[in-house]
């Protein structure tokens, strides 16, 4: 935004903070009212685009002044500008059209990490590692192309065609390929496999329309398998549509156990409850959260953790009571408003604060503000990251499942089995962009004999003599690393040619052999 525009927009932002309040205000003249002042902003634009001083750009004069607005609401309600809707509306949806490709920039040339499964592009035969180097007849390559450039050549209109110029380099070849592009599926379900003979592994990105399709199909797979207890892991993810976390919910209640139920501001209480249907109400069941699990991720483990269902193992999760809804503003933009809270099982409103600073101690028992958004930082500082004793409990907001379990409201969800933050796998950041360079390259440069390991030779013979992490410490000479830290760097470089050699599951595999939670998961079954 324009530095001149501010004392503008903010103008424009309290008449439609005036606005909104008379909209909200919730009594039969409000309309008549919400007219007038529509006709006040109305006027106030004309006034700027005939009078003003200046020329003004009076739609990103409006953009401004609307995100402005939503700001003095709640954290959660955004703008969201028509340059950015379709982006979200991708992710949200859980698909895209496209040709079906994960890609890198790398020597100035688009590199395919891996086509996506079922794509139009993997039919068409191409593989990791291949360069695309025009698009109907448009270079690509040795032009330092932004991603949101190279995505305007690959994406379009679905069933639309694209023709590619590839060269790939395990057998030196240049060919021409017609794509037509297709719907892709956004995975929302990033791994599931079996840890061992009985426990299964659901690892969920995020709640998209197409997540519990996802979601149920490796469920069903596992049990196939032979699971009888699954590990749900919703670390880091920030939620979704409420309703998939529902249905997700189903899969382990019982008939007519209560999920979740909102209140919106009128008073009006919807409830949700389980069906007879789900398919995973007698195993055992573990759940994974941590400070970035928030939204509907937070709604199904407070509907677990409220029914007595499973064992909810990790950290306080981020907070998020609130329900958003989308609203098209008409000319392609649209708002993401709050119009509701949620409440788990119990009662609890999970929300943590956001219209009063949140006092904290440092190590100088000096008081400080924390912003809404750096709350998770300080949990870091405060050290709750590593103690569950350093989590703050409100008594008044105790509550009490139907099995007599003491859980509370106020601010995420407290787990049953505190798993403290895992400082000893941070590495520098220095070290990340050249060992990502060498994992792909060294993949790129091998992929014929790699691609006949399985992932069980891989991780038993890969690198055994260390010569291959030693040619990457070569590489990094200059970059002084302690022995314990290159033992770090090892593991981590071998979990990076996973990725690259077995996609996502390789990378999620090799790094659960560490993994803290995992691991606690492990000693509770013995137990």
């Amino acid at each position: 935004m324009n530095k001149n525009y501010l004392p503008i927009y903010f103008a424009i932002a309290v008449t439609f903070g005036i606005l909104i309040g008379y909209f909200f205000n919730g009594n039969s003249s409000r309309l008549k009212r919400t007219s007038a002042n529509e006709q006040k902003v109305k006027r106030l634009i004309n006034f700027i685009q005939q009078d003003y001083v200046d020329d003004v750009d009076t739609d990103e004069l409006l953009d401004g002044a609307i995100a402005e607005m939503l700001t003095k609401l709640d954290p959660h309600s955004v703008y969201i500008p028509k340059e950015n809707l379709q982006a979200v509306t991708e992710s949200m949806q859980g698909n895209f059209v496209g040709i079906g490709v994960q890609f890198r920039l790398i020597n100035d040339s688009i590199t395919v990490i891996h086509p996506m499964e079922g794509g139009p592009s993997i039919k068409k035969g191409i593989l990791a590692g291949d360069r695309i180097l025009m698009a109907n007849n448009d270079t690509l390559y040795g032009k330092q192309l932004r991603n949101g450039e190279i995505l305007k050549r690959l994406k379009g209109a679905p069933n639309s065609q694209v023709k590619l110029q590839v060269y790939r380099k395990s057998n030196d070849s240049l060919f021409d390929v017609t794509i037509g592009r297709g719907r892709i599926n956004i995975k929302s379900v990033d791994v599931a496999y079996m840890l061992n003979d009985s426990i299964g592994y659901i690892k969920l990105d995020r709640f998209a329309q197409n997540t519990y399709r996802e979601f149920k199909t490796s469920l069903d797979n596992l049990l196939s398998e032979g699971m009888t207890d699954l590990v749900l892991d919703l670390r880091g993810n920030g939620g979704g549509f409420i309703h998939i976390a529902n249905k997700i919910v189903d899969e382990f209640l019982e008939d007519d156990k209560l999920i979740v139920f909102t209140k919106n501001n009128g008073g009006e209480v919807v409830e949700s409850f389980a069906t007879e249907k789900g398919s995973f109400e007698e195993g055992g069941l573990y759940v994974l959260i941590d400070e970035n699990s928030a939204s509907a991720s937070e709604i199904v483990a407070g509907a677990l953790q409220d029914n007595d269902k499973g064992t909810i193992i990790g950290r306080r999760s981020f907070g998020k009571g609130l329900v958003q809804e989308e609203m098209d503003l008409g000319d392609g933009s649209a708002v993401r408003l709050t119009t509701a809270r949620y409440y788990t099982p119990t009662g609890r409103s999970i929300q943590k604060p956001y219209n009063i600073g949140l006092e904290l101690k440092d190590s100088n028992a000096l008081q400080k503000s924390v912003n809404y958004g750096d709350e998770v930082e300080s949990r870091y500082r405060n050290g709750e990251l590593f103690s569950k004793d350093s989590i703050k409990l409100i008594d008044s907001l105790q509550y009490k499942t139907p099995k007599g379990k003491i859980v509370y409201g106020g601010g995420g969800i407290v787990p049953d089995v505190f798993v403290a933050i895992d400082t000893s796998a941070y590495l520098p950041a220095i070290f990340f962009s050249p060992m990502n360079d060498f994992a792909f390259n060294y993949v790129d440069n091998h992929r014929n004999e790699l691609n006949k390991l399985s992932f069980d030779e891989f991780v038993n013979e890969f690198d055994k003599d260390r010569k291959i992490s030693d040619r990457f410490f070569d590489q990094v000479k200059d970059i002084r690393t302690s022995t314990k830290t290159k033992e770090k760097l090892r593991k981590l470089l071998k979990i990076n040619i996973a990725r690259e050699l077995f996609n996502d599951e390789g990378w999620y595999r090799l790094n659960h052999l560490d993994d803290k939670m995992i691991k606690q998961v492990l000693e509770l079954e013995k137990k």
